[in-house]
């Protein structure tokens, strides 16, 4: 096993502890979920919950396992741009400011990921 394999492997572990108990935990709170996403003036909450719910659970299991990376990893990066736009974009809140400075930089590990794949110890790497 090369190093660069190991590294990409963990770097996926890191990336994808994130998100998936957060579309875990979204999916299995939708009314707390839709109604905080209520809250912030999304159209139909309870739906934009479920749909965000998926994409943060089955992209950050993608990406752990390396399934489809180089798909999962601009979904995700997306997604993270989009999320720190619509939750942390608050330039009064320090805290919310970190938090949307930290989004970018995840998309930004995503979007390395969608340009290098997953690496040898993948899925993606044992299908060919």
């Amino acid at each position: 096993m090369s190093n660069n394999a190991l590294v990409t492997l963990i770097s996926r572990i890191l990336l994808s502890i994130l998100f998936i108990p957060a579309g875990f935990g979204k999916l299995t709170a939708l009314g707390a979920t839709g109604g905080y996403f209520a809250a912030k003036g999304l159209p139909l909450p309870e739906v934009t919950a479920v749909i965000v719910g998926l994409v943060e659970l089955f992209g950050g299991l993608a990406v752990l396992v390396g399934f489809q990376t180089r798909y999962a990893a601009i979904l995700l990066g997306l997604f993270t741009i989009a999320a720190a736009f619509v939750g942390h974009l608050v330039p009064w809140d320090q805290a919310n400011q970190i938090n949307f400075f930290k989004n970018l930089a995840i998309a930004g590990g995503f979007f390395v990921l969608a340009q290098y794949g997953a690496g040898a110890l993948s899925v993606d790497a044992k299908r060919g």
